[in-house]
């Protein structure tokens, strides 16, 4: 018994991988998309408010570990700096500003400790610790420098002086005659 193949039944099976392959290439819907492209770095307002500079200079950023939120790359951290310039637009104060963001992701965001209560040591300290040290470092070497502090040099005999100078005028006598 021989069996063809019908037309269609040919055709049917290189267009479904056509079809399949196809689909596969497609681009993906714009959603998709948006959580994986990175912001350009123009985009944001064209003129930043001097409240938002200063409370993003403030902050580091939840997003990306170890970066200043001013530099994070994250398309998050380019929401946060929009939402920092609407707030400051809003009038709200740059210390305002970051108060809230700190009360919202945590104390460990803020870029520089504060200047009262507690924070206060991380200001003081650092200076304080330079300052001994210099002090610390001029005194040894003031040490350094000074004589030993040894019994003062007796006086020396007459007949103590005279036997110095013979000798040296040996060792005189015997270099020239090296030389």
């Amino acid at each position: 018994m021989i069996t063809t193949r019908s037309p269609s039944n040919v055709f049917f099976r290189p267009a479904l991988l056509l079809a399949l392959v196809g689909a596969a290439g497609a681009p993906a819907p714009t959603a998709a998309q948006a959580q994986n492209e990175r912001p350009p770095a123009t985009k944001g307002p064209l003129e930043w408010h001097p409240e938002a500079l200063n409370a993003i200079d403030e902050l580091k950023s939840p997003y990306c570990p170890g970066f200043m939120l001013e530099v994070c790359p994250s398309p998050a951290a380019a929401s946060l700096r929009d939402t920092i310039q609407t707030m400051a637009e809003e009038g709200l104060t740059s210390d305002s500003i970051v108060e809230h963001l700190i009360a919202r992701y945590g104390e460990e965001w803020r870029a520089l400790p504060k200047t009262r209560g507690e924070a206060l040591l991380a200001w003081v300290v650092p200076p304080l610790a330079l300052i001994l040290g210099v002090m610390g470092v001029v005194v040894v070497l003031k040490r350094m420098r000074r004589p030993p502090a040894g019994p003062a040099p007796a006086e020396v005999s007459e007949e103590e002086r005279s036997r110095l100078d013979a000798a040296l005028r040996e060792l005189e006598a015997e270099e020239e005659t090296l030389f």
